[in-house]
Protein backbone atom coordinates (compact mmCIF):
# COMPACT_ATOMS: atom_id res chain seq x y z
CA UNK A 1 0.00 0.00 0.00
CA UNK A 2 1.52 3.44 -0.77
CA UNK A 3 1.99 5.94 1.85
CA UNK A 4 -1.11 8.75 1.70
CA UNK A 5 -0.29 12.26 0.22
CA UNK A 6 1.47 14.74 2.70
CA UNK A 7 -0.18 18.17 2.84
CA UNK A 8 2.75 20.81 3.55
CA UNK A 9 -0.19 24.08 3.99
CA UNK A 10 2.10 25.08 6.75
CA UNK A 11 4.73 27.39 5.05
CA UNK A 12 8.78 26.30 6.08
CA UNK A 13 10.10 28.40 8.51
CA UNK A 14 13.57 30.21 7.28
CA UNK A 15 16.13 31.09 9.76
CA UNK A 16 15.35 34.54 11.26
CA UNK A 17 11.84 34.58 10.40
CA UNK A 18 9.51 34.84 13.96
CA UNK A 19 7.43 32.62 14.26
CA UNK A 20 4.09 32.81 16.86
CA UNK A 21 4.33 30.21 19.50
CA UNK A 22 3.09 29.87 22.94
CA UNK A 23 3.97 31.80 25.82
CA UNK A 24 6.36 29.53 27.75
CA UNK A 25 10.04 29.37 29.19
CA UNK A 26 11.01 27.83 25.62
CA UNK A 27 9.26 29.64 23.04
CA UNK A 28 10.65 32.69 24.69
CA UNK A 29 13.88 31.33 24.80
CA UNK A 30 13.48 30.65 20.91
CA UNK A 31 11.95 33.61 20.26
CA UNK A 32 14.75 35.99 21.89
CA UNK A 33 17.30 33.80 19.75
CA UNK A 34 16.02 34.68 16.69
CA UNK A 35 15.77 38.19 17.19
CA UNK A 36 19.42 37.86 18.26
CA UNK A 37 20.20 35.44 15.04
CA UNK A 38 21.66 33.24 17.01
CA UNK A 39 21.81 29.63 17.83
CA UNK A 40 20.66 27.81 20.75
CA UNK A 41 22.88 25.81 22.92
CA UNK A 42 20.70 23.38 24.71
CA UNK A 43 23.10 21.28 27.40
CA UNK A 44 22.50 17.73 28.15
CA UNK A 45 23.81 16.45 31.80
CA UNK A 46 23.13 13.25 33.44
CA UNK A 47 21.52 14.00 36.73
CA UNK A 48 23.16 12.18 39.22
CA UNK A 49 26.58 12.00 38.05
CA UNK A 50 28.59 12.17 40.46
CA UNK A 51 25.41 12.72 42.49
CA UNK A 52 22.35 14.94 42.90
CA UNK A 53 24.21 18.04 44.53
CA UNK A 54 27.03 17.90 41.89
CA UNK A 55 24.49 17.95 39.41
CA UNK A 56 22.68 20.95 40.92
CA UNK A 57 26.39 22.97 41.10
CA UNK A 58 26.93 21.67 37.45
CA UNK A 59 23.47 22.78 35.82
CA UNK A 60 23.94 26.19 37.25
CA UNK A 61 27.58 27.04 36.01
CA UNK A 62 26.40 25.95 32.54
CA UNK A 63 23.32 28.38 32.83
CA UNK A 64 25.65 31.40 33.75
CA UNK A 65 27.95 30.00 31.03
CA UNK A 66 25.35 30.40 28.70
CA UNK A 67 23.19 27.52 27.81
CA UNK A 68 20.16 28.41 26.63
CA UNK A 69 18.17 25.28 27.51
CA UNK A 70 19.31 22.34 29.48
CA UNK A 71 17.79 18.48 29.60
CA UNK A 72 18.37 17.08 32.56
CA UNK A 73 18.48 12.85 31.94
CA UNK A 74 16.82 10.88 34.22
CA UNK A 75 19.46 7.78 34.45
CA UNK A 76 17.60 4.31 33.46
CA UNK A 77 19.50 1.01 33.32
CA UNK A 78 19.10 0.18 29.68
CA UNK A 79 19.54 3.66 27.84
CA UNK A 80 19.77 1.78 24.20
CA UNK A 81 19.77 5.62 22.62
CA UNK A 82 22.87 6.36 24.28
CA UNK A 83 26.30 5.59 23.59
CA UNK A 84 28.88 4.42 25.65
CA UNK A 85 29.87 8.14 27.53
CA UNK A 86 26.24 8.30 28.42
CA UNK A 87 25.65 5.00 29.63
CA UNK A 88 28.70 4.78 32.32
CA UNK A 89 26.77 8.53 33.16
CA UNK A 90 23.63 6.71 33.94
CA UNK A 91 25.65 3.52 35.28
CA UNK A 92 27.30 6.28 38.04
CA UNK A 93 24.17 8.28 38.65
CA UNK A 94 22.93 4.85 39.82
CA UNK A 95 25.31 4.10 41.77
CA UNK A 96 24.89 7.09 43.38
CA UNK A 97 21.00 6.34 44.05
CA UNK A 98 19.59 8.73 42.05
CA UNK A 99 15.77 8.35 41.25
CA UNK A 100 13.05 9.86 38.83
CA UNK A 101 11.67 11.75 42.29
CA UNK A 102 15.47 12.94 43.25
CA UNK A 103 15.77 14.47 39.36
CA UNK A 104 12.08 15.91 40.02
CA UNK A 105 13.55 17.50 43.56
CA UNK A 106 16.86 18.62 41.62
CA UNK A 107 14.10 20.42 39.49
CA UNK A 108 13.18 21.93 41.57
CA UNK A 109 15.51 23.71 43.63
CA UNK A 110 17.19 24.58 40.37
CA UNK A 111 14.04 26.47 39.22
CA UNK A 112 14.94 28.39 42.84
CA UNK A 113 18.14 29.77 41.16
CA UNK A 114 17.29 30.05 37.64
CA UNK A 115 14.43 30.53 35.01
CA UNK A 116 16.80 28.89 32.30
CA UNK A 117 14.05 25.90 30.65
CA UNK A 118 14.39 22.87 32.07
CA UNK A 119 13.44 19.72 30.02
CA UNK A 120 13.58 15.73 31.29
CA UNK A 121 15.05 13.50 29.17
CA UNK A 122 14.04 10.35 30.21
CA UNK A 123 13.21 6.50 28.66
CA UNK A 124 9.53 6.03 29.48
CA UNK A 125 9.95 3.33 32.14
CA UNK A 126 10.70 5.11 34.89
CA UNK A 127 7.77 8.13 34.41
CA UNK A 128 5.30 5.00 33.90
CA UNK A 129 6.35 3.38 36.97
CA UNK A 130 5.51 6.86 38.79
CA UNK A 131 2.27 7.11 37.02
CA UNK A 132 1.46 9.18 34.16
CA UNK A 133 -0.58 11.68 35.95
CA UNK A 134 1.46 11.62 38.97
CA UNK A 135 4.38 12.50 36.74
CA UNK A 136 3.25 15.08 35.15
CA UNK A 137 1.67 17.03 37.97
CA UNK A 138 5.28 16.67 40.08
CA UNK A 139 7.26 17.57 36.96
CA UNK A 140 4.76 20.94 36.34
CA UNK A 141 5.24 21.73 40.11
CA UNK A 142 8.67 21.31 40.19
CA UNK A 143 9.33 23.94 37.28
CA UNK A 144 10.18 21.70 34.71
CA UNK A 145 9.06 22.57 30.88
CA UNK A 146 8.85 20.04 28.68
CA UNK A 147 9.25 16.37 29.11
CA UNK A 148 11.50 13.86 26.18
CA UNK A 149 10.84 10.15 26.27
CA UNK A 150 13.42 8.96 24.20
CA UNK A 151 11.57 5.21 23.15
CA UNK A 152 7.81 6.19 23.17
CA UNK A 153 6.51 6.60 19.95
CA UNK A 154 4.09 8.98 18.83
CA UNK A 155 1.35 6.59 18.28
CA UNK A 156 1.74 5.22 21.02
CA UNK A 157 1.71 8.40 22.89
CA UNK A 158 -1.79 10.04 22.97
CA UNK A 159 -2.77 9.53 26.73
CA UNK A 160 0.79 10.92 27.64
CA UNK A 161 0.27 14.19 25.67
CA UNK A 162 -2.45 14.87 26.72
CA UNK A 163 -1.70 14.29 30.62
CA UNK A 164 0.83 16.67 29.86
CA UNK A 165 -0.69 19.29 27.87
CA UNK A 166 -3.10 19.69 30.65
CA UNK A 167 -0.48 20.92 33.09
CA UNK A 168 1.44 23.14 30.59
CA UNK A 169 4.44 20.34 29.92
CA UNK A 170 5.60 20.19 26.22
CA UNK A 171 5.94 17.11 24.99
CA UNK A 172 8.69 16.79 22.50
CA UNK A 173 9.60 14.08 20.03
CA UNK A 174 12.37 13.08 18.28
CA UNK A 175 12.70 12.57 14.39
CA UNK A 176 15.25 10.62 12.46
CA UNK A 177 16.87 10.43 9.16
CA UNK A 178 15.17 7.34 8.80
CA UNK A 179 11.64 8.94 9.13
CA UNK A 180 9.45 8.89 6.28
CA UNK A 181 7.36 12.46 4.93
CA UNK A 182 4.39 10.61 6.54
CA UNK A 183 5.73 9.53 9.67
CA UNK A 184 8.07 13.56 10.25
CA UNK A 185 4.88 14.55 9.55
CA UNK A 186 3.35 12.92 12.71
CA UNK A 187 6.22 13.88 14.92
CA UNK A 188 5.93 16.61 14.19
CA UNK A 189 2.47 17.63 14.73
CA UNK A 190 2.65 15.67 17.60
CA UNK A 191 5.20 18.07 19.31
CA UNK A 192 5.20 21.27 21.23
CA UNK A 193 8.25 23.12 22.29
CA UNK A 194 10.54 22.25 20.17
CA UNK A 195 11.52 19.18 17.80
CA UNK A 196 14.57 17.10 18.26
CA UNK A 197 15.81 16.25 15.42
CA UNK A 198 18.73 13.24 15.55
CA UNK A 199 21.64 13.97 13.02
CA UNK A 200 22.52 10.47 12.76
CA UNK A 201 21.35 7.20 12.62
CA UNK A 202 22.93 4.52 15.36
CA UNK A 203 23.38 6.21 19.50
CA UNK A 204 24.89 9.50 21.15
CA UNK A 205 28.30 10.57 20.99
CA UNK A 206 30.97 12.70 19.83
CA UNK A 207 31.84 12.97 16.28
CA UNK A 208 34.51 14.81 13.95
CA UNK A 209 32.01 15.78 11.25
CA UNK A 210 28.52 16.48 10.77
CA UNK A 211 26.44 13.96 8.06
CA UNK A 212 26.63 15.01 4.95
CA UNK A 213 22.57 14.68 4.59
CA UNK A 214 21.76 16.51 7.44
CA UNK A 215 21.00 19.90 6.08
CA UNK A 216 18.32 18.12 3.42
CA UNK A 217 16.65 16.46 7.18
CA UNK A 218 16.27 20.09 8.77
CA UNK A 219 14.51 21.12 5.07
CA UNK A 220 12.95 18.09 5.33
CA UNK A 221 11.40 18.96 8.66
CA UNK A 222 11.01 22.58 8.11
CA UNK A 223 7.93 21.33 5.68
CA UNK A 224 6.35 20.67 8.44
CA UNK A 225 6.51 22.26 11.76
CA UNK A 226 6.97 25.92 12.31
CA UNK A 227 8.27 25.54 15.60
CA UNK A 228 12.23 25.99 16.15
CA UNK A 229 14.55 22.41 15.41
CA UNK A 230 16.96 21.29 17.61
CA UNK A 231 19.89 19.06 16.18
CA UNK A 232 22.02 16.57 18.05
CA UNK A 233 23.28 13.46 18.64
CA UNK A 234 27.46 14.01 17.73
CA UNK A 235 27.49 18.00 18.79
CA UNK A 236 30.67 18.84 20.32
CA UNK A 237 32.66 20.97 18.30
CA UNK A 238 32.51 24.69 17.61
CA UNK A 239 32.89 23.90 13.94
CA UNK A 240 29.67 21.70 14.28
CA UNK A 241 28.07 25.06 15.57
CA UNK A 242 28.95 27.00 13.04
CA UNK A 243 27.34 24.62 10.27
CA UNK A 244 24.25 24.45 12.42
CA UNK A 245 23.85 27.47 12.87
CA UNK A 246 22.81 28.01 9.08
CA UNK A 247 20.16 25.11 8.74
CA UNK A 248 19.10 24.68 12.64
CA UNK A 249 17.71 26.49 15.66
CA UNK A 250 19.58 24.64 18.14
CA UNK A 251 22.13 22.63 19.18
CA UNK A 252 22.29 19.33 21.44
CA UNK A 253 25.70 18.45 22.96
CA UNK A 254 25.44 16.02 25.56
CA UNK A 255 28.38 13.45 25.72
CA UNK A 256 30.76 16.16 24.96
CA UNK A 257 29.90 17.65 28.36
CA UNK A 258 29.38 14.08 30.24
CA UNK A 259 32.86 12.86 28.87
CA UNK A 260 34.43 16.61 30.77
CA UNK A 261 32.57 15.72 33.63
CA UNK A 262 33.77 11.46 33.60
CA UNK A 263 37.55 13.20 33.57
CA UNK A 264 37.05 15.68 36.00
CA UNK A 265 39.00 14.80 39.48
CA UNK A 266 36.12 16.38 41.26
CA UNK A 267 32.85 18.26 41.22
CA UNK A 268 34.24 21.48 41.24
CA UNK A 269 36.48 20.86 38.55
CA UNK A 270 33.43 19.52 36.51
CA UNK A 271 31.32 22.50 37.02
CA UNK A 272 34.45 24.24 35.48
CA UNK A 273 35.19 22.18 32.20
CA UNK A 274 31.16 21.94 31.78
CA UNK A 275 31.17 25.65 31.53
CA UNK A 276 34.21 26.10 29.96
CA UNK A 277 33.03 23.62 26.77
CA UNK A 278 29.95 25.64 27.01
CA UNK A 279 31.04 29.35 26.80
CA UNK A 280 33.51 28.13 23.50
CA UNK A 281 30.31 26.85 21.52
CA UNK A 282 28.09 29.92 22.64
CA UNK A 283 31.28 31.34 21.12
CA UNK A 284 30.86 30.05 18.00
CA UNK A 285 27.00 30.24 17.76
CA UNK A 286 27.40 34.30 18.64
CA UNK A 287 29.88 34.69 15.47
CA UNK A 288 30.57 33.79 12.25
CA UNK A 289 29.01 32.64 10.01
CA UNK A 290 26.83 30.83 12.04
CA UNK A 291 24.77 34.05 13.06
CA UNK A 292 21.48 34.26 11.18
CA UNK A 293 20.14 37.55 9.22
Amino acid sequence: MSEPAISKSAPAHSPGQPVKLPDTRISRRFRELSEAGELGIIAYITAGDPSLDASEKIVRAAADAGADIIELGVPFSDPVADGPTIQRASERALRSGTTLAGVLDLVRRLRAYTDIPLVLFSYFNPILQMGLEKFADAAASAGTDGVLATDLTVEEASDYRRILHVRGLDAIFLGAPTSTDVRLKHIADSTTGFLYLISRIGVTGEREALPEELPALVRRARGFTKLPIAVGFGISLPTHVTVLGGIADAAVVGSALMAEIEKSPTAEAAEVAVAERIRILKRAARKGVSRRT
